[in-house]
Order: C-alpha cells, then structure tokens, then sequence
C-alpha cells in the first residue's frame, strides 16, 4: 500500500510539473524575470505601464539601448558609463560629475536608477516628470551624448540588427523615437531595489543587529522627515545647507523661482552605501563626511530649508559621533546585493 500511495504521489508531482498546478497554462520561471512586481511595503507605481507594459522581448532591447554607445554623438558614451550596475546603477566614485563624449565633464553627480517605477519626477532638479523623457537629457546634453534625438532614431533605422528588434519588441516596421524611449524604460523600470536586509527585517524575514535597530530609531527621529517611506525619500526639493551662494539654481532653474534657488531633490538613501560621492555636486565621499555636514557645517543662505534653522539661525541635526556611526550602520541595511548582481541587468550583447 504504500508502494503504490508513492508511485501516486511521484505520478502526481510530474503531472503538476507538466500542466501547472491550477489546471491553466504552466508558468515559464524564466518570463518571471520579465514582470514587473510591485513590493508589498512598497507604494503604488506612479509609472504609466498601461502605455507601456514591460514584455521580454521590449526589455530586452532596452538592455541592448542601454549599452551601446550609438546613442552618443560619437559612439563612445552609452547609458552604461554613467550608470553601474556594481553602484546600484550610479556613476563611479573616479566620476564625480557625468563624463560625456570627448571627456567633457557635466555639473552634477550622476543619481542611481532604482524604483524608478514610483518616482514622481526626475533628475536632481525634477526637470523631467515622466520616465519616457528621461533619456532625451542625456541623449541631447553637449557634456554628456552631444547627439539629436532624430539622428539617434536616423542610425537605429540603419543599423542591421535594430530594425528587426524593435519589430519584434513592439511590432513596428519603423523606429521612431517612442518605440526606443519605450524600450528603455521597460529596461531601467525593472531596477526594483526592495530586498536588502532592512526589507527582510520590515518583511519578517530576517533581523537587525541592536546597533542598526537603534540606527534605525535615530532615524526616525532626526532623518525621515525628509527621507520618508519606504522609497526613504519625500520627493520635495530642499536646500540643505551646501552654500551660501549658488552657481548651479538647482530647482530654481526649472521654476525660475527665487525661493527655490539652491534647492535640489531629496535623494532615497536606498543603496546610499555604494553610491558615492554624496550631493549633486559630489561635495563627500564618505558617509561620515555627511553626518559631520547635517551636525556643524551647514551654511546658511535665504532658501536653507526651515528645518535646519532656528530663530533664523543654523541649527543642523545634532547627532553625537555614536550617533553618528549608528545611523551609518542603518543606512548599510538598505544595501541591495541583489540589484547589483542581477544577471538580466548585465551586458550580454
């Protein structure tokens, strides 16, 4: 009897591996890789998927765009120069500002890439508030691709590999420029960032040593009214103290405010462990360097965020330098090694 109660259930497995488990089609494990998952701590995507969804075939091109520099002026810039996988797709700590063609440098640091599916607006600025726009700034930059988006969309329509993958990507006997925005960011909206050791804690999943739970206290108390949630950032635009003068408006530039002058983008502090230097204009290279900043070397000027002043003084965060190093040890726990040794974001062209 139990002989046959063990062919039964050897029989049974096979058949549950051959046709599914629900009596409908069987499940490719290798498309999962394709799909785009919201994390269950996370908030709803602000992304447009109904205009775009992600499909194996749209990712993979965009993986493909992603790489190769014939987006750049010259076909020596690709995405990839200025977006690491290994620094959460952030530029390397040899690079404090974006390099571009002919080794011109930018003027700002440039911002990794993950959760870019909940992102209210982009760049340091929030010059661009929509993903499929994103590229167009670097693509058209002097300092960074130094190249027209028509020219772009002229060379892909010539090369002998693209026509036929952006038909089979999204069924168009043409490129136009849509179609390679579309692609890129079905390649760069799959840069989830959500499993790294404070997820698993939040998840139930795994635990905190005592010194990154009281890390995470501190936190709460002196950081997270600037970076919120579970994406540790409030979307605003703050000036935190940089300097008393600006060359660079920051979000100023883009609303032609003055009460904006020196304001940029609060950055998440996710990955915030691999992605030096700090600041958009790349001002610390270590995370000490930004504690003793929040603590005694803020400056003041007339957009300072009211946070950090008191009776129209420079207050800063008072932080000891235990403090100190228990929020850093926090701030490690947002370090995601799975995002930065996922294969599917590697080159494999």
């Amino acid at each position: 009897m139990i002989d046959i109660l063990k062919k039964y259930l050897a029989f049974s497995w096979v058949l549950l591996l051959l046709f599914g488990s629900c009596g409908g089609e069987s499940i490719d494990p290798e498309e999962n890789i394709y799909v785009f998952e919201k994390p269950a701590h996370f908030p709803e995507p602000t992304y447009t998927f109904e205009n775009n969804p992600v499909t194996r075939e749209g990712f993979e091109l965009g993986r493909r765009l992603f790489f190769d520099p014939i987006l750049s002026r010259d076909k020596s810039v690709s995405c990839n120069n200025c977006h690491q996988q290994s620094r959460a797709f952030a530029d390397m700590p040899l690079h404090p500002v974006s390099i571009g063609v002919d080794n011109q440098a930018g003027f700002r640091n440039a911002p990794m890439l993950a959760n870019l599916a909940f992102m209210k607006a982009f760049f340091w600025d929030g010059g661009v508030s929509h993903l499929d726009f994103v590229p167009i700034n670097a693509i058209e930059s002097e300092v960074e691709m130094d190249e027209s988006l028509a020219n772009v969309v002229s060379k892909l329509n010539q090369d002998q590999r693209y026509p036929g993958l952006f038909k089979e990507a999204f069924g168009v006997d043409k490129i136009t420029s849509p179609y390679l925005l579309h692609a890129l960011s079905q390649f760069t909206l799959l840069m989830v960032s959500a499993n790294s050791k404070y997820d698993q804690y939040i998840l139930g999943k795994g635990t905190l040593t005592g010194e990154e739970l009281e890390g995470m206290q501190l936190f709460d108390q002196k950081c997270a009214t600037c970076h919120s949630g579970e994406l540790f950032t409030d979307f605003s635009y703050r000036n935190n103290g940089l300097s008393g003068t600006f060359t660079d408006l920051g979000r100023g530039a883009i609303t032609e405010d003055e009460a904006d002058y020196g304001k940029f983008r609060v950055p998440s502090l996710r990955n915030a462990e691999i992605t030096a230097p700090y600041m958009h204009n790349a001002r610390f290279y270590t995370l000490e360097e930004v504690m003793d900043h929040y603590d005694q070397g803020m400056v003041s000027s007339p957009t300072l965020d009211p946070g950090f002043k008191e009776n129209d003084q420079v207050k800063g965060i008072s932080l000891t330098e235990a403090e100190k190093a228990k929020l850093i040890s926090f701030i490690k726990t947002l370090t995601d090694r799975d995002l930065i040794s996922d294969p599917k974001f590697q080159n494999n062209d």
